[in-house]
């Protein structure tokens, strides 16, 4: 990175599971670069909901580098995830046109049910275990209730809400990183996510407020729907990776989501 930047730079690692981020640093200049991110980092940038975008360069090998400012801060902690703030960026993500028209024109379609139901049930990994009963029943819960979840105001969606992935700066501001995920589809992705891993069901209503809706029986559905799903994906991807203590987790807390 030192020769798109200069050799006056410091350039280190800033970690993540692709190895393409780095931090930046020059006298009192800091920057955030990273190799072939969303396209749509621009938009992101312009509404706030990332740190500000200073630049985009295309290398001769077709790669394109962006520079962020560093922001100075800390990721969320799991316990900061009941806040209102987070309600409220989350709601101002799914509510944005301009990011929905970008996706669009980036040939995004909507990610539904249905087809991630069948995508999930012809891979070798559940063809290799449709005899496992907890498997089975999660595919019988999933076939059962897509008539309950019907929705067709889909919205860009980040589908990766993990706690890592907010970022609240020394002056108070908060922002949701990492994009390289997103989709577009039911925003109950996130919601269900979010509040099946770190709000208390009894806090539910509140946070809903907060972002802006009451809880009802069809999204109530549709958040648990999408939690089975990308729960079994989960298990998947930590059986992959041999995590078996994360994958007994997932396969546990699977166990609570079918009862």
């Amino acid at each position: 990175m030192k020769y798109i930047l200069g050799e006056e730079w410091e350039v280190s690692p800033a970690g993540g599971a692709t190895g393409e981020a780095y931090f930046a640093q020059f006298k009192n200049k800091k920057l955030f670069l990273k190799r072939n991110s969303s396209p749509f980092l621009a938009v992101l940038s312009a509404e706030g909901i990332v740190p500000k975008l200073v630049w985009t360069k295309r290398l001769a090998d077709g790669d394109v580098i962006t520079a962020q400012h560093w922001l100075d801060g800390r990721e969320l902690k799991a316990t900061d995830m009941k806040e209102a703030h987070v309600a409220k960026l989350l709601c101002k993500i799914h509510s944005s046109k301009e990011l929905l028209d970008m996706m669009l024109r980036m040939g995004k379609f909507p990610l539904k049910p249905d087809e991630m139901l069948r995508d999930f049930k012809n891979s070798t990994f559940y063809s290799e275990r449709r005899e496992i009963p907890l498997l089975q029943t999660a595919i019988q819960v999933l076939e059962r209730n897509l008539p309950q979840i019907i929705y067709e105001d889909y919205v860009v969606c980040h589908c990766d809400i993990n706690h890592n992935n907010w970022l609240l700066s020394h002056t108070n501001q908060l922002f949701l990183i990492d994009w390289d995920g997103a989709m577009i589809a039911d925003p109950a992705i996130d919601i269900g996510m979010l509040l099946y891993s770190y709000i208390p069901k009894e806090d539910w209503d509140e946070w809903l407020s907060h972002y802006g809706l009451t809880l009802n029986d069809h999204l109530h559905n549709r958040m648990r729907w999408y939690v089975i799903y990308q729960t079994l994906l989960s298990i998947k991807w930590f059986e992959e990776k041999q995590l078996h203590e994360q994958k007994n987790y997932a396969e546990r807390f699977l166990k609570t989501l079918i009862v």
